[in-house]
């Protein structure tokens, strides 16, 4: 899938030797994007993610919990299966990083304190429920669903859905059983939320309801998994930022472009041999000057810009072979929700994005 942001290129020559310390932060972006992730020498011990781990851990005392979430320094923000802990992105240690992630990104996750604690309330749910074992309990997979399940590759969520918090963006609570949990319990846990009053008469209420009863059993309790591993610690990682930055835009390429054909074969239909529907490729093409004013008129973009867009939609309804359904108006204001939210993502980078 095409994109606006700029592209991470291969460097010829010998690579820049990686200088100690914190002079890496005068580097240009090039010079920088040779540097191998472990000889950033970052450290938690001082930084924002350190004060704010620090009052994490207020929160859980406050609400009575021995439990802890060790935290370590990362590629990504993750909670491993199998160790109670927090991975902390390296970006978020310096400003520096923050320029580089947000240039290749569009965004830093967790680039403010507000959105920083909302994460961290997040993934100590996770790091909690691996800590004391709770998946395995009856009354949370009858609540949650089964953990075991399989992430999706992309998911539809239900934004008028109340059976569902809503804590991070993208109603992310709607995307797989543990995030779940993950986030009943980071709403559970944010101080003044009045989850009471906020999810009264929402079948949500149950969720936030038993994790309060849960928590109210473990208050005090030591957890019974302990270990404190460092998984894929940055220290460990010999990749340069480059090859880091290359991996991560791949990697979201490809989940927009299924995203892309997931929501067209919602707007469209599978052709069959001898339909007599239109193409949606046609469809598209005939309809595309009026989609173009429209959407470049909405964002204030230009045409050429929503043109990409437009010719994307195009080759990949060819390639998939759709055709019309159903009434033509519909299938195009569902075409131009799709350019609004494709043109949007084209100016501000690749990204994470919400499948409509």
């Amino acid at each position: 899938m095409p994109s606006r942001a700029r592209q991470v290129r291969p460097r010829n020559g010998r690579t820049r030797r990686a200088r100690r310390g914190r002079s890496w932060a005068r580097l240009s972006d090039e010079d920088l994007l040779d540097l191998r992730l472990c000889d950033l020498d970052l450290r938690l011990e001082g930084s924002p993610v350190d004060r704010e781990l620090a009052r994490l851990y207020r929160e859980l005392t406050r609400r009575g919990l021995a439990f802890r979430p060790h935290a370590w320094i990362a590629q990504e923000w993750f909670s491993p299966d199998g160790v109670p802990g927090i991975a902390v992105p390296f970006y978020l240690l310096h400003p520096r990083l923050r320029r580089l992630e947000r240039r290749f990104m569009g965004e830093v996750e967790g680039g403010n304190a507000e959105y920083l604690m909302r994460i961290l309330r997040h993934e100590a749910g996770h790091a909690l429920d691996t800590a004391y074992r709770l998946r395995r309990r009856k009354a949370y997979r009858e609540l949650f669903g089964p953990p075991s399940r399989r992430y999706p590759r992309h998911y539809r969520p239900w934004p008028g859905s109340k059976r569902f918090v809503q804590h991070l963006d993208d109603w992310y609570a709607q995307s797989h059983p543990a995030e779940d949990f993950a986030e009943t319990f980071a709403e559970w846990l944010r101080p003044g939320a009045a989850w009471r009053r906020r999810y009264s008469g929402w079948p949500a209420l149950k969720k936030v309801e038993y994790v309060d009863r849960t928590m109210a059993e473990l208050r005090g309790k030591r957890p019974p998994v302990q270990a404190r591993h460092h998984i894929e610690p940055l220290r460990t990682l010999r990749r340069t930022l480059r090859e880091h930055y290359a991996a991560k835009l791949r990697h979201y390429g490809r989940a927009e472009a299924d995203k892309v054909d997931a929501i067209l074969k919602r707007v469209f239909a599978r052709g069959r041999p001898g339909s007599r529907r239109m193409r949606a490729s046609t469809f598209l093409r005939l309809s595309g000057p009026r989609l173009r004013r429209r959407v470049a008129r909405r964002l204030g973009a230009s045409e050429y810009v929503v043109r990409e867009q437009l010719d994307l939609l195009v080759e990949r309804a060819r390639a998939l072979r759709l055709r019309v359904r159903g009434d033509r108006r519909r299938a195009a204001r569902r075409a131009e929700r799709l350019m609004v939210v494709l043109t949007r993502k084209s100016q501000k980078g690749p990204g994470p994005w919400l499948a409509l």
